[in-house]
């Protein structure tokens, strides 16, 4: 197996990405090739000062670099030789297993839709976050940012890809499936909801076990939590916030220290042909580590393969 990892990509690229690679490389078994894609002679110049034989590593030049600012909808074709677009190219072609990048979210996006393409019958690919649950136990939160507006079918095809996602990575064998609301009764919520919970309870594919409220996101009640991509994003930065807070408080809290997202490292895009996993841009070595290690996890369990197996 091989897991590629776009090396020029976040805010602290190239080192955070190579320190997390090497660290990545400990864990992983032996067998599992790391191809680290970027610059050459920056990759080179970046495992010398590490003290790492480049050989522990497959090394594929791509000299330009996709940044923030770069627009996602054109950013990998007027950048070919970019780390991201050759990542891309690699995964098409089937030459990795998987791509991971902490770069530009809109143009993995783009990417994975326009390069890898979209699995026929999904309206709209999606990203998650993970809900560390107060029992111990991991929840994934969808959509949290890639479909600020959405219609009920779409909610309902988060449900759905949300529940094999839980399932095949997560080892939960009928993931408990809640639609995140203002309130638990049938009648609660906008329209968007309303009709989302419609179509949920009527669903024979997913274990739809009704509305949660938000008090309920990190009691372990769901193992899927399905909202907009609006609201999603929203409970996101809310709780990297109450993290962020407690740190600066100087507050040590076990439970809420799993809220650092440096333990989860990336989250895949749910709903493409291929494994593609998006890291915060923030991140460190730490972080990048557990990118590549979750993708080795999400390569493992052929997850888009069932994806597409379940939707066709």
């Amino acid at each position: 197996m091989k897991i590629g990892i776009d090396v020029l990509g976040g805010d602290f690229a190239p080192d955070a990405n190579l320190a997390g690679a090497v660290l990545a490389r400990k864990e992983l078994p032996t067998e599992v090739s790391i191809v680290l894609i970027g610059d050459q002679d920056t990759i080179l110049s970046g495992l010398s000062a590490l003290n790492v034989d480049q050989s522990a590593f497959e090394i594929v030049h791509a000299p330009e670099t996709i940044t923030m600012k770069d627009h996602p909808t054109r950013a990998i074709s007027q950048k070919p030789n970019s780390s991201i677009a050759i990542g891309f190219g690699l995964l098409a072609k089937g030459e990795i297993n998987a791509f991971a990048s902490t770069g530009n979210t809109g143009a993995m996006l783009v990417g994975s839709m326009y390069v890898i393409n979209t699995i026929p019958g999904v309206i709209r690919p999606c990203i998650t976050s993970t809900l560390p649950s107060i029992t111990g136990s991991k929840s994934i939160i969808l959509d949290v940012g890639s479909n600020a507006d959405c219609k009920p079918d779409v909610l309902l095809q988060f449900a759905e890809l949300g529940s094999l996602y839980s399932k095949n990575v997560y080892g939960n064998k009928s993931p408990r499936v809640g639609l995140l609301n203002i309130g638990e009764e049938d009648s609660k919520g906008n329209l968007l909801t309303l009709a989302a919970h419609k179509l949920m309870a009527s669903s024979d594919t997913i274990n739809f076990i009704g509305n949660i409220e938000g008090y309920d996101l990190f009691s372990g009640k769901a193992d899927v939590v399905v909202c907009d991509g609006f609201t999603g994003n929203v409970v996101l930065k809310q709780a990297e916030g109450f993290y962020t807070i407690m740190r600066k408080r100087g507050i040590k809290d076990e439970f809420f220290d799993r809220f650092n997202y440096e333990n989860y490292g990336g989250t895949p895009i749910l709903g493409v042909k291929g494994n593609v996993i998006i890291g915060h841009g923030i991140s460190n070595d730490i972080a990048v580590k557990n990118m590549i290690i979750h993708s080795y996890d999400v390569a493992k369990s052929g997850l888009a393969a069932k994806i597409n197996e379940a939707f066709n």
